[in-house]
């Protein structure tokens, strides 16, 4: 892979500031965070719980303005949603009361356009849902309304993917299943992806580069580039070099000292 620094970012982050008015008081959540990703690539975020991960996140999406810097998308700033950006939330939030076909054609009656039915078909036979389109959320184990948020997030083509955590509530074995899951489709479909995760050795096994924020009020701490050739089966997470960088990336976050009081 080419450097870079030699090459436009698809999304920059430039000294991003948020703070958050509350009853208690001002929260500081970011302080002039950073950070350019290039088209393609998959990266993941990782930090102390209530460091700002997903307040970037969402920020990165257009559903929170920042308080200071700019977030551009292929040069344009993003100060509202985007039709080029899709998200992968925690929760799968599908909606009760509609079968998985209707939930995954959701975006596209948002947007007032006729669903990529053959889009949309070859997604769910690639997660493994042919012949539960008829089915209703509660039919649906929690793996299976995550892929169908992934699917709902691929469906419309966005040239951004953002996920939040959104493996955190699953089981491990689950988990893995993702993890395999999400890597097979974005070597396949080459979406631009910004992950966030608590789990370390999720983000090793997922990202071509892991970020790193410290504690409150989050600021970039760390990158650190992941050299593992893909695809990466879920017995690389044995191997000694896979094992020292978790632990890398792990003394880097316990190291820091506690964030100043905003």
């Amino acid at each position: 892979m080419s450097s870079v620094a030699s090459r436009r970012p698809k999304l920059s982050v430039q000294e991003a500031g948020k703070f958050y008015d509350t009853p208690t008081g001002r929260t500081h959540a970011l302080d002039r965070f950073s950070m350019d990703v290039f088209d393609g690539e998959f990266i993941c975020v990782v930090g102390p719980s209530g460091c700002g991960k997903s307040t970037l996140l969402w920020s990165m999406a257009g559903l929170h303005a920042l308080s200071s810097g700019k977030i551009l998308l292929d040069g344009q700033e993003v100060v509202s949603p985007s039709p080029q950006i899709a998200m992968v939330f925690q929760e799968a939030n599908l909606l009760p009361w509609r079968s998985l076909q209707k939930n995954l054609e959701l975006p596209f009656e948002i947007r007032k356009q006729a669903p990529a039915h053959d889009r949309i078909r070859g997604l769910v036979d690639r997660v493994g849902l042919s012949g539960f389109e008829t089915k209703f959320p509660r039919e649906l184990s929690g793996g299976m309304q995550q892929r169908a948020s992934i699917v709902r997030a691929l469906s419309v083509d966005p040239s951004l993917l953002l996920m939040d955590e959104p493996f955190g509530a699953l089981d491990a074995f689950t988990r893995d299943e993702m993890n395999l899951l999400i890597e097979e489709i974005w070597l396949e479909t080459k979406k631009t992806v910004v992950f966030i995760t608590h789990s370390i050795p999720e983000a090793v096994f997922l990202a071509d580069r892991v970020y790193v924020m410290s504690a409150r009020p989050g600021r970039l701490s760390k990158v650190f580039d992941v050299d593992i050739p893909r695809p990466r089966p879920l017995e690389v997470q044995s191997e000694a070099h896979f094992v020292e960088l978790v632990a890398e990336i792990k003394r880097s976050i316990e190291h820091k000292a506690p964030a100043r009081a905003a």
